[in-house]
């Protein structure tokens, strides 16, 4: 167990879930303790009983439409990241690959990360007025004004000996972008949209609270705070956080899904052997893929229903994500493309196989 205090030490794989588990109960014995009893260590006004904001999501979701909070919110969070993304990764690769763009904006791009935010959200309501479209252009454009630079700094990060090896093959210069920058910087700048998650979902409770009827979990939160309810208040908060990590473990398993090689080198031990995946491992990515195929059926009639009316009089996916929804439709049609594509490749090799034998 001298691994415990060793300085930068690696834990164990199988020690990482029972610490985490220990860590987290810990915390939350530490929240019982310090809120038990008529006289508490902290007033219930500043930090409420675990037992009130657990009772709290009852209220949150006969009064206060919770579901369909969560998915606004939910909804507002994809279309922010892809408008973010459709901007920033042209504008960055077009600066960190040419000189001319390179010296002409790159200092402009840098100097932007300065601008406050919030204080940007009167310019967005003057270009955009108060509707969804402000909140998802505000939210890209937080996204955007840190996402660019990190971009241009992978492109400049990627190694020279892959730039060598495939001018010495005479690679064109769009080959060589295919080919090595691309994958190059999306194996990084995947784990660097990971981070920007967190910090997209701060702009998103700031943002909800202008035109709060259309709703999302800030505008829960402002409510909730405006009528001193610290239960409720709590109670959004780790509702936000059970979204955020679930939404970091998508990304986790979407980095493994499209960038395998990454876990292939990372997971590499003496003697070129490869560490086989855990049981646990295992069990989760066949969870998942079950997961896609069954949330593709379900969209695929949602869908239909959305645009026929056939199923039901509900449109469900505009109930639930409203002006939003069209992030949901390009996020699910991108996976429907993907999966059939990987479909049709492996039947292409099935075919030339067979016809081989």
């Amino acid at each position: 167990m001298s691994w415990l205090f060793k300085l930068r030490g690696e834990i164990p794989s199988k020690w990482k879930i029972p610490l985490e588990t220990l860590g987290v109960l810990l915390l939350f014995l530490v929240w019982v303790l310090i809120t038990a009893g008529e006289q508490s260590l902290v007033p219930s006004k500043i930090l409420p009983k675990p037992s009130k904001v657990l009772s709290a999501y009852g209220n949150l979701f006969s009064e206060n439409d919770l579901i369909r909070n969560s998915f606004r919110s939910i909804g507002l969070n994809l279309a922010g990241y892809i408008k973010a993304i459709i901007w920033t990764i042209p504008i960055g690769f077009i600066i960190g690959l040419f000189p001319l763009f390179k010296g002409m904006f790159q200092r402009s791009l840098d100097a932007v990360r300065f601008v406050p935010i919030a204080a940007a959200i009167g310019v967005f309501i003057a270009w955009f007025g108060i509707s969804s479209s402000m909140k998802v252009n505000f939210l890209a454009f937080g996204i955007f004004i840190f996402l660019s630079p990190i971009v241009v700094q992978r492109i400049i990060e990627v190694k020279d000996v892959y730039l060598k090896t495939v001018y010495t093959i005479g690679a064109t210069n769009w080959q060589t972008i295919w080919s090595v920058y691309i994958p190059s910087v999306f194996s990084k700048l995947i784990d660097d949209i990971r981070i920007l998650t967190a910090i997209s979902w701060t702009y998103i409770v700031v943002i909800e609270t202008i035109n709060s009827e259309e709703g999302g979990l800030g505008a829960l939160t402002w409510t909730a705070r405006r009528l001193s309810r610290p239960d409720n208040v709590f109670a959004l908060l780790l509702l936000i956080i059970l979204i955020g990590i679930i939404q970091d473990r998508i990304f986790v398993r979407l980095d493994r899904e499209l960038l395998p090689h990454k876990y292939q080198i990372k997971n590499q031990e003496a003697g070129g052997r490869m560490k086989k995946a855990s049981l646990i491992d295992t069990l989760f990515d066949f969870a998942f893929s079950a997961f896609i195929w069954i949330l593709l059926t379900v969209y695929i009639l949602l869908a239909i229903n959305e645009y026929s009316g056939i199923l039901s009089d509900i449109k469900l996916i505009h109930y639930l994500f409203g002006n939003t929804s069209w992030a949901f439709h390009f996020i699910m049609i991108g996976i429907i493309f993907y999966k059939f594509q990987r479909l049709y490749r492996k039947f292409v090799s099935y075919k030339m196989q067979r016809t081989n034998a």
